[in-house]
């Protein structure tokens, strides 16, 4: 029997990539040999979520694999994080890695950006939590002991106050109708700390609230 092909996981630093690990794992026809992540480098934390880097390398300890990080500015044009990400799939296809898990939802244009620009590489993308029911993944995660915070949310979407609450079933249950439970429109990115993934849980402090290029930021820092 062949081995399973050697891939990376795109990890962003929360929920949907942490729980594509732990699937992508459990299914076994992935081998995951180590984690990529986009870090914007003015800020030193992982684009969009607003994690700290210190965090980063706390879960990629945690989940036993190596991080690649993929360094980009802020303002990161379309054209600029495309050719950082190839330059970065060109090395990680010359170590003999053919595949990328990405914790993608339901998003076609998304999932076919990604298809396409792998295919560019000779790599191809597996989405272990495609067309999953968000509401039941939600509470699958909850209940399989991942513990997340809300690290950002757009407030054009949800409440700002929502910036720094724990993703639980409390949570969900407030969320506004319209709003994905997953938050796979962009309305909250999290950090996770915690959960089958992880060999322990990170210890950590919420901290300072800011809002920043019509986003709301919530800090988290090691504890």
């Amino acid at each position: 029997m062949p081995a399973p092909p050697r891939a990376l996981l795109s990890w962003s630093s929360g929920k949907d990539s942490a729980w594509a690990l732990h699937v992508a794992r459990s299914q076994g026809e992935v081998e995951i040999v180590g984690l990529l992540t986009t870090v914007t480098s003015s800020f030193g934390r992982v684009s969009m979520h607003g994690v700290r880097e210190e965090i980063l390398e706390r879960q990629a300890h945690a989940v036993g694999l190596p991080l690649t990080v993929v360094s980009i500015p802020s303002p990161c044009s379309n054209e600029v994080y495309a050719a950082a990400m190839h330059a970065a799939m060109t090395a990680a296809r010359a170590q003999g890695i053919q595949c990328v898990v990405f914790g993608d939802l339901f998003l076609a244009d998304i999932r076919a950006y990604r298809e396409a620009n792998l295919a560019t590489v000779g790599m191809r993308a597996v989405f272990p939590l495609w067309g999953r029911d968000t509401g039941a993944l939600a509470r699958e995660m909850i209940a399989g002991g991942l513990r997340a915070i809300l690290t950002c949310v757009d407030p054009r979407r949800v409440s700002k106050d929502l910036a720094g609450r724990w993703f639980d079933a409390a949570l969900l249950d407030a969320l506004p109708q319209g709003v994905d439970p997953c938050g796979e429109h962009g309305e909250f990115h999290t950090c996770v700390v915690a959960g089958p993934m992880l060999d322990g849980a990170i210890a950590v402090e919420r901290g300072e609230v800011v809002e920043r290029d019509g986003f709301v930021f919530a800090d988290v820092v090691v504890a």
